[in-house]
């Protein structure tokens, strides 16, 4: 099943959603990309519209790893097996709670504009958002949702990842998921149309939904008016984006779930090559992130429509992640990554291509170390957001030209990088996204990340 775009598949899941009209229901989206969705499931269960915003808490030496997350009104949820597991202690998650409460604020009053959230207490929440990949938002809105009050949580999205669905069904009273495809690579690959969802659009749906409810209250105001019993959003236009298609990228040659000899283990990936591709890039996720990570996805379409191959894997097996001491060891990553490295060369879809390396937080380290290696013949490695300092005792020996890629406000990180790269040798550009924090969230923040990422691996794959 594929989505025209975000109203195609909000209309598409307001249809499995119709038992709930006989409950008191708050529709509830996650800005931005689903609030589109969000709205046609409110204008069909007859219901109020508003947006749950959240913040995650990252661990300090590794934001990507959640702790925790807040949400309005001083909610504050706590992940105390990763707490217990970091070592970290109440200053810590207090340091961090600080740190994320203006973004929280400032968020609030852009979409909201000084309107107070809809009132959840005793009421059903269904939480809505445009697909689910790692699910940390989505399990993030569900408990603060809880914390509000609601007495109920449902969970509506599109599509899905089946592993982080299964994991979710844990967490809401109910999962309404429309498809849970098994080759599961990104949302943007189910949607013809998925271009970024502004902040303004965000705002437009959220005043047309309370204009159209409080016409719902007072009733029929002359013709071309509501609709039956007032049904919000029958009279406005569409929102901006609504119906547009476009054509998607052509079928590639190799789109498929593998598994992957990591020596005693066995790695789960997904492996996607265009037809003629020029080389591939395998992907080595930070720690607290995994194959399914939303960020590297979007990148790894990006270079897909560029005409490179793209292997996102996991470096560790579930049980080896529950040894927070793995997830750090520099090491045991690189070697993981060369063992993949090793069986993209080995198989008749990539043999003979170049190989490159994209790697995000402490994937970064791992990717450097692995280029490092006697042999390793890597046509050019990208760094997200990365740790190189965690490799620096093998940086002098990198030989691919490294771009490394960092966030003008991740300032900490950045730091970091501007130390390594004086200890690389090979050919480097440190290149800074204005404006961008350690995960790229800004808007336009990835996008970006993916050009730099595509032209860097075109220059030294050719």
């Amino acid at each position: 099943m594929e989505f025209a775009d975000r109203a195609d598949a909000g209309r598409r899941l307001a249809g499995r959603l119709g038992g709930l009209r006989a409950e008191d229901v708050v529709v509830l989206g996650l800005p931005r990309g689903g609030v589109p969705v969000a709205f046609e499931v409110a204008r069909e269960l007859r219901a109020p519209l508003d947006v749950i915003v959240v913040r995650k808490l990252g661990v300090p030496f590794q934001p990507e790893l959640a702790m925790g997350a807040i949400g309005e009104d001083g909610v504050l949820i706590v992940n105390e097996e990763i707490v217990r597991h970091t070592g970290l202690g109440e200053s810590d998650l207090a340091a961090a709670q600080r740190r994320e409460e203006a973004e929280l604020e400032a968020r609030v009053e852009r979409f909201r504009r000084g309107m107070p959230r809809v009132e959840l207490r005793d009421r059903t929440a269904v939480v809505v958002d445009d697909g689910v990949a790692t699910g940390a938002t989505a399990r993030a809105a569900c408990q603060v949702a809880r914390a509000h009050g609601a007495r109920r949580v449902v969970l509506a999205v599109p599509v899905g990842s089946p592993d982080t669905m299964a994991d979710l069904r844990r967490v809401a009273d109910e999962v309404v998921c429309l498809q849970e495809p098994e080759l599961f690579f990104a949302v943007g690959q189910w949607y013809q149309e998925f271009g970024q969802t502004s902040d303004a659009e965000v705002v437009e749906l959220l005043e047309r939904a309370a204009m159209a409810s409080s016409h719902a209250r007072r009733g029929p105001a002359g013709p071309g008016r509501g609709g039956p019993a007032g049904r919000p959003g029958d009279d406005p236009p569409d929102p901006p984006g609504a119906g547009l298609r476009k054509d998607p990228p052509g079928p590639p040659a190799l789109d498929e779930e593998v598994w992957i000899d990591g020596g005693f283990v066995e790695l789960t990936g997904h492996l996607t090559v265009p037809a003629q591709a020029t080389g591939v890039v395998a992907f080595a996720h930070g720690s607290g992130s995994s194959r399914h990570s939303p960020r590297n996805r979007q990148v790894a379409a990006g270079l897909n429509r560029a005409g490179l191959g793209t292997l996102l894997f996991d470096l560790l097996t579930t049980r080896e992640e529950l040894d927070r001491g793995n997830v750090f060891d520099i090491g045991l990553l690189a070697d993981r990554l060369v063992a993949a490295t090793a069986w993209l060369r080995g198989r008749p879809e990539t043999a003979g291509v170049r190989v490159g390396y994209f790697g995000a937080s402490t994937g970064a380290a791992a990717a450097l170390w692995a280029a490092a290696e006697p042999g390793a013949d890597i046509a050019a490695v990208v760094s997200r957001g990365g740790r190189p300092d965690l490799a620096d005792r093998r940086l002098g020996d990198v030989r691919a030209p490294t771009l490394l890629l960092v966030g003008g406000e991740d300032r900490q990180v950045l730091g970091l990088n501007r130390r390594a790269q004086e200890r690389l040798r090979c050919q480097n550009q440190l290149t800074v996204v204005p404006g961008a924090t350690h995960l790229f969230e800004e808007p336009g923040a990835l996008e970006a990340v993916t050009a730099h990422a595509r032209d860097w691996f075109l220059a030294y794959m050719r």
